[in-house]
């Protein structure tokens, strides 16, 4: 029997752009012109710092990286999604995605963030270990290392973290979920009433909205698996209140 080794699933996304900004300087030209230059050996040094760093922690295990695509499916749900994000990138962004590509195994797939590429891969190949410090990916079955600690994921886990951001949202990537509802009322409200469709539809009724904006921000939350995803047609399979856990 042959054994699969287990790779890292690595969010790059973050990591690349951390870095690329760190590297950024500022040049005050006067006469109101600032322009702003990076060195571009800095910055590629300071982002393989960061995945020998994790790598390191799992016995050197093969890291792929992935990166989100510059369209975004969700942008499709809800036209807003993450419409407050107008930075452009860092200085040497992607020319250092290009660079990487011809070391690593790097992943970016159309229209889909990091996140669901991870989420993806992970269920497609189970064994192998996400490696992001986003709690989106607690909706994702099996091994998450947050860059703090190991947690081992289950689906049922993962389902009710999925209706727990349903309705808490998520102020940084622009849906709201149910106004005035975090995560700690959430987890409340489902401990209560049950982790279904039902108490979601039900807190977000109480507000006097529908059950199409809960729809829209279920599916603005949900990180894809890769029953989520028709690859050959490269088309997202939009999610549907029929598997939520209890």
């Amino acid at each position: 029997m042959v054994l699969q080794e287990m790779k890292l699933l690595i969010d790059a996304d973050f990591i690349v752009y951390k870095c690329c900004a760190a590297s950024e300087d500022e040049i005050d030209w006067g006469d109101d012109v600032i322009t702003v230059v990076s060195k571009f050996s800095e910055a590629y040094r300071a982002v393989e710092r960061d995945i020998k760093k994790i790598t390191s922690e799992f016995m050197d295990s093969e890291p792929v990286l992935f990166f989100s695509d510059s369209k975004n499916f969700r942008k499709k749900i809800y036209p807003d999604y993450k419409g407050h994000r107008n930075r452009k990138k860092p200085c040497g962004y992607r020319r250092v995605i290009s660079e990487l590509d011809k070391t690593y195994k790097v992943i970016r797939l159309p229209e889909l963030e990091a996140d669901d590429a991870m989420g993806i891969y992970a269920t497609f190949e189970p064994g192998n270990v996400i490696v992001s410090p986003d709690k989106d990916m607690r909706q994702i079955p099996g091994k998450l290392y947050d860059l703090k600690e190991i947690v081992t994921i289950t689906e049922k886990e993962g389902m009710r973290w999925h209706l727990i951001q349903t309705m808490a949202g998520d102020q940084t990537d622009g849906y709201s979920g149910v106004p005035g509802i975090g995560v700690k009322r959430a987890v409340d409200l489902l401990e209560k009433d049950g982790y279904t469709w039902d108490t979601v539809v039900k807190a977000f009724k109480s507000k006097e909205l529908d059950e199409d904006t809960a729809l829209m921000n279920a599916r603005l939350a949900k990180i894809l698996q890769h029953t989520d995803y028709d690859a050959a047609e490269r088309r997202v399979i939009p999610w549907h209140p029929t598997a939520t856990s209890h």
